[in-house]
């Protein structure tokens, strides 16, 4: 009889542990589910509250030759807060984009001359290489940074 509840007790304590295990499994796949949920928003509402201006190509055709108007590149545009660096002009050249200011702190320190400027909209600190007072030179600028910083765009600070 002791033999046949000591088989019954580990029994029950196997289906005990058992069920723990998925439980856990159960509670960090919504967990997981939750932050996806809240990531996707957060992009969509950055994404629904940054203007893009749609870049318009003029093509002009002489003797078989193609010329794009380079000038026409996309621009967000926002309204951004200087945190550190000199002060920044109506274009600037955006290298990095951070959700804790320690981290822009960070590669502002690797790029001299650069700037930090706050998006309080989106809670970003953005770190600026370059700034500009016209577009085609922001343009140029952007195009010589993408070989260190492939992901670098163009900010109009209203």
């Amino acid at each position: 009889m002791k033999k046949c509840m000591t088989i019954c007790a580990v029994i029950c304590a196997g289906f005990v542990l058992a069920s723990c295990g998925s439980s856990k499994e159960s509670a960090y796949r919504k967990a997981y589910e939750k932050a996806q949920a809240q990531e996707n928003t957060t992009v969509i509402e950055q994404q629904t509250s940054a203007q893009v201006v749609a870049p318009v190509v003029e093509r002009q055709v002489t003797d078989n030759q193609t010329t794009d108007n380079s000038d026409n590149v996309s621009v967000r545009a926002e309204k951004v807060e200087l945190v550190s660096g000199s002060g920044i002009k109506g274009f600037g050249v955006v290298v990095g984009s951070f959700g804790l200011k320690a981290n822009a702190e960070n590669l502002q320190s690797r790029i001299a001359g650069s700037q930090i400027v706050f998006n309080p909209a989106n809670n970003m600190y953005r770190v600026i290489a370059t700034t500009f007072d016209n577009k085609a030179d922001a343009v140029q600028s952007r195009n010589n940074l993408r070989a260190q910083y492939p992901d670098a765009w163009l900010l109009y600070s209203k």
